[in-house]
C-alpha cells in the first residue's frame, strides 16, 4: 500500500488584484486527477504521496514564478483525512 497524504494549502498573494490569481491556482488544482474539498479558509488536495507532491511542487513553483509577492500556507499530514467527519 502506497503513502497517501492530505495537504491544506492557502494561497495569498500580497497584491492588490489577488483574487483572480487565488482562482486560477484553485482551477489548476480542480483539473487534477486528485480529490479537491474547497472550504471558505483553504483549499485541501489528497492523493498518493509521490504523486501529490511532484504535482504540487510543480504548480507552486509557477503561482511563485507569476506572482510578484506571494505567501502559501502548507500543511501536511501522512494520511488521507478526506472522508474525516468530526464528532462533536
Amino acid at each position: 500500500m502506497s503513502l497517501r497524504a492530505s495537504v491544506d494549502l492557502n494561497l495569498t498573494p500580497l497584491q492588490n488584484n489577488y483574487s483572480q490569481s487565488i482562482k486560477d491556482f484553485i482551477i489548476k488544482l480542480r483539473n487534477s486527477d486528485f480529490k479537491v474539498i474547497e472550504t471558505p479558509l483553504s483549499t485541501q488536495i489528497y492523493g498518493p504521496y509521490d504523486e501529490l507532491m511532484t504535482f504540487l511542487t510543480q504548480e507552486i513553483k509557477e503561482v511563485f514564478e507569476s506572482q510578484k509577492s506571494v505567501v502559501l500556507h502548507l500543511k501536511i499530514f501522512n494520511k488521507d483525512r478526506s472522508h474525516y467527519q468530526a464528532d462533536f
